[in-house]
């Protein structure tokens, strides 16, 4: 699985095309800004975008997605819990335990309340690949907030314990703003994920 990370608005969030080779299917995970962006990428690439993947309802991880739906006429994801804030059309309201195939590799889709109600994280089956999109849930240095409509530190904490923490040291986070980091590096790094673990 391949991946290219597009950054775009005033809150640097990141956007991801995740696909399997030049001229083969893609989605695109929270394209919050430029949108045009996305589109020249996957021409040049020769992609055949098959959705949109959305970790959680903010705007700033959801601004695109109307351009590339008028550009492509393809289905938007979203977890349940998190459409009534989203305010628009959504294809299909995921649940957690659905997968995405791209080539011979598959995303899981994790249900990680906390950021928000319906927060979810992408995450890759595949040995070779190791990777997570974590939208708002955990970063490199610290977790998503949890003050804002539809958070709860309750749930941040079950989220971390539960899941995130039986992530391996070799597993890849694609956070929603700043750098991607080993699991090694958050657990080294990243005080707000030590400080919730029970």
């Amino acid at each position: 699985m391949k991946i290219k990370r597009l950054i775009g608005g005033n809150l640097e969030s990141n956007g991801y095309i995740v696909y399997d080779q030049e001229g083969g299917e893609c989605y695109i995970i929270d394209p919050g800004y430029r949108g045009e962006a996305f589109i020249a990428e996957c021409e040049k690439l020769r992609l055949k975008v098959r959705g949109i993947l959305l970790t959680h309802c903010h705007y700033d991880h959801v601004g695109a997605v109307d351009k590339l739906k008028k550009e492509w006429d393809i289905p938007v994801y979203l977890h349940r819990d998190d459409c009534d804030l989203y305010k628009k059309p959504v294809d299909v309201m995921l649940s957690g335990g659905e997968r995405f195939f791209i080539g011979d590799e598959s995303l899981l889709v994790l249900h990680t309340p906390g950021h928000t109600a319906g927060g979810v994280c992408f995450y890759s089956e595949s040995d070779r690949s190791k990777a997570v999109f974590t939208g708002d849930t955990i970063f490199n240095v610290d977790l998503g907030r949890t003050d804002l409509e539809g958070g709860s530190e309750t749930d941040m904490a079950r989220t971390i314990n539960e899941i995130c923490a039986k992530w391996g040291n070799d597993m890849t986070i694609y956070p929603g703003h700043g750098d991607p980091a080993t699991m090694k590096y958050v657990r080294a790094n990243n005080q707000e994920y030590l400080d919730l673990l029970v």
